[in-house]
């Protein structure tokens, strides 16, 4: 008997160990743990892989994600300071806002969970028709919202309609070179008869709305504001959009479709300052037609605009960084390119997909997980999508605008 004491003894640590490794109990922020059930590192939100104690015990302690290789540094966003509210004590134009541990209190879908909620949340936040912490939306919500978004995409290429040609792979470490590694475009054939579906001519038609340089104002004639409305209607048109629609009503997050349409309206189209006060940008032109701040790209996430701009002779394409997983379109490319003497360092976009694919996956994101890495699944591969809210100004009860939206991605 005495001989099977070390047995037990040993027995019982491994299952001591074990057990520790499927909680994140003193593991918030450790290296990648090989044998462990699951992880608790920064990285496991993007990879699928975090304990389910994760969020609850690490996520209330950090930082927000800072931006890696594959990340863009949103300078705009980031130059951000630190207490916009004149009363941080306060969820007085907050309401929405993402987790910052700097706050002496909170505004977010989850603050009464945590037990950390400003005293005026209720009276402030709780009119908006829902309980954020009875119907916070899940992980696993995302995922299988996002699955039937992607099966929903019908109008999207077909393998026949593109041909890319994306030539040498860079390292992370080689993005800030500027070199054209690629004398070839990176399009060698698209079907532009995939431009004449209806939400692709309201996409397209939107494009030329904009002047790229922040600090000069926007100013938006009616043809132009009607060219919102057309590409409003018809992507609410589609499967995707429906499917989208459904989901958040279904969260408590919109009552109508018309109250669903007035919002991604001001959220992506409404004009905020990036420079000298003048009202010279919104999400929509920043995510999916491109601007120049600084003397760099930001933005310009879009396919379709890196086709067209190609076409014309405005861009160059340097390099790449990652090729998503996807053997049919949509696809993911992270990619270094020359915009008419700008240069873009890391620029991620959807390759192949409709407008209303995008348009669906960022607003999702943005309005389930505002300043955070959203994780999604498509077609039974994970992929990650991160958004910022314009935090210097805002619209109805203190919604945020869309700063920036764009797909992350990494490898351990």
């Amino acid at each position: 008997m005495r001989a099977c004491v070390p047995l037990i003894v040993a027995i019982l640590c491994s299952l001591a160990w074990a057990g520790k490794l499927e909680s994140c109990a003193s593991r918030c922020n450790e290296k990648f743990h090989r044998d462990a059930a699951c992880q608790c590192d920064h990285q496991c939100p993007r990879h699928g892989d975090c304990c389910e104690d994760y969020e609850h015990l690490c996520t209330v302690e950090e930082d927000p994600e800072e931006p890696e290789p594959f990340r863009e540094l949103e300078e705009e966003v980031l130059e951000a300071p630190a207490n916009l509210y004149s009363a941080p004590s306060s969820c007085r134009d907050r309401c929405h806002e993402a987790f910052d541990r700097h706050q002496p209190c909170h505004c977010n879908a989850r603050c009464p969970e945590f037990g950390n909620c400003c005293k005026d949340f209720e009276s402030l936040c709780g009119h908006e028709g829902f309980s954020y912490s009875r119907d916070a939306i899940t992980k696993e919500e995302l995922q299988s919202i996002s699955e039937k978004i992607y099966r929903a995409d019908i109008n999207k290429a077909q393998k026949e309609d593109i041909i890319l040609n994306s030539q040498n792979r860079i390292s992370p470490s080689e993005t800030r070179d500027q070199v054209d590694r690629c004398p070839e475009p990176l399009f060698t054939y698209v079907n532009e008869k995939l431009f004449s579906k209806p939400t692709y001519a309201a996409f397209i038609s939107l494009l030329n709305n904009y002047q790229r340089a922040t600090g000069r104002g926007e100013h938006f004639d009616g043809q132009q504001l009607a060219e919102q409305d057309a590409f409003l209607r018809e992507v609410m048109k589609t499967a995707v959009m429906k499917e989208l629609y459904g989901f958040l009503r279904h969260q408590n997050r919109y009552s109508s479709e018309q109250e669903f349409v007035s919002d991604l309206k001001n959220m992506w189209f409404g004009l905020y300052s990036r420079g000298n006060e003048e009202e010279d940008s919104s999400g929509f032109e920043h995510v999916f037609s491109g601007e120049i701040k600084k003397g760099k790209v930001t933005g310009f996430h879009n396919w379709i605009r890196f086709y067209m701009q190609e076409k014309e002779g405005l861009v160059d394409y340097y390099s790449h960084i990652y090729d998503g997983p996807w053997d049919s379109y949509p696809d993911v490319l992270a990619m270094q390119f020359n915009w008419d003497g700008y240069y873009k360092e890391v620029g991620s976009a959807f390759i192949g997909s409709s407008p209303e694919f995008e348009f669906a996956l960022y607003s999702l994101c943005f309005i389930a997980r505002p300043g955070k890495v959203c994780q999604l699944s498509l077609g039974g591969y994970p992929l990650a999508i991160q958004t910022y809210p314009w935090d210097k100004s805002s619209y109805g009860n203190g919604k945020k605008y869309i700063a920036t939206a764009y797909v992350v991605s990494s490898t351990r």
